[in-house]
């Protein structure tokens, strides 16, 4: 069985995923093939059964487009497990017509869910005052909102939404949830359905977006949307940047409606030079790493090595997404 990865992630993770059954095909930072022992070899030698997408493929100088590319490329290849939630990219729709089974992560739930929390409080709190006074060692200070007793809306329950509930409601905000299928066991004081979201939009004093890219929600946070904000709210989107009509975000914040924008997702990655957001008063514009948690990495070595069992035992995988992605598709 040979299992294709990058080189940083077979240098980080070997150890404890070493099978006597398992070979190793390794992509360096120039895009070349190595085996496990760090021979060259060349790319029409190499038929990998499995390939494991790390995180490290993200950072800048990684071989991303070489990897997909000779996952696309590769037709003996028969799983992806994919290092992240999200799989409305068309690159898994194609894969999956290759015949290849594709499992997702949910292993950046936590950092994201974090990164919402430390955002919204250091907008409640006025931060930036703090730190511009510090260094004009000026000694001011000023009131601020409270997260106890505010009420959040996150727009989409999976496992980020999930964690963000979870710490929004242990700093005493009220939360409630929008999914199509609402549970029990939601951490929200209610959930509701897509078709009553405009009965608590104007409740929230926070708007979370943590729902994929899918024709339903794409525009979601339209004009229409936005003038039934509440005044003075905030919105945070860790999701996906086609969820917002950029140009109608910007006149809601022109108007003094929504006090600020959190963003770290957006339509075009990276965010355009030119792009009115960067200098936007009211806009805090991050490169999508809100998932940036370093705890992330040995969580994805964690789920791999575990369907990598299920996988050599004929067991069923953990987070199987390919018949999703086959019906969007």
């Amino acid at each position: 069985m040979l299992v294709f990865l990058t080189a940083v992630a077979h240098q980080s993770f070997n150890v404890q995923l070493d099978r006597p059954e398992v070979d190793w095909l390794l992509m360096d930072e120039d895009g070349s093939l190595l085996d496990g022992r760090g021979t060259p070899i060349a790319q029409e030698d190499a038929h990998p059964d499995i390939a494991w997408g790390t995180s490290d493929l993200f950072r800048e100088g990684a071989p991303l487009v070489a990897f997909f590319a000779f996952m696309l490329e590769s037709r003996e290849l028969r799983w992806f497990q994919s290092p992240a939630a999200g799989y409305e990219d068309p690159v898994f729709a194609a894969m999956v017509a290759n015949g290849v089974r594709i499992t997702n992560a949910h292993v950046n739930s936590l950092p994201i869910a974090e990164f919402v929390m430390r955002s919204v409080l250091d907008e409640f709190q006025h931060a930036a005052q703090w730190r511009d006074q510090a260094l004009g060692r000026r000694w001011r200070i000023h009131d601020w909102r409270e997260v106890s007793g505010s009420t959040w809306v996150i727009i989409g329950m999976g496992g980020i939404g999930t964690e963000v509930a979870r710490r929004a409601r242990a700093f005493g905000a009220q939360v409630i949830g929008c999914r199509r299928h609402p549970s029990s066991t939601d951490p929200t004081e209610r959930t509701v359905t897509p078709d009553q979201l405009d009965q608590v939009i104007g409740l929230a004093d926070v708007i979370v977006l943590s729902a994929p890219a899918t024709p339903e929600t794409v525009n979601l946070v339209d004009a229409d949307f936005l003038a039934r904000m509440k005044p003075g709210s905030l919105l945070v989107n860790v999701a996906r940047g086609a969820l917002v009509d950029d140009e109608a975000l910007i006149q809601s914040l022109d108007s003094g409606h929504l006090s600020a924008a959190i963003l770290d997702v957006f339509l075009t990655e990276p965010l355009p030079e030119d792009h009115p957001f960067w200098a936007h008063p009211s806009i805090r514009v991050t490169p999508h790493n809100a998932a940036g948690g370093v705890g992330r990495l040995a969580r994805q070595a964690e789920l791999f090595k575990e369907n990598l069992d299920r996988y050599l035992d004929g067991r069923p995988l953990l987070h199987e997404v390919t018949d999703a992605i086959a019906t969007s598709g």
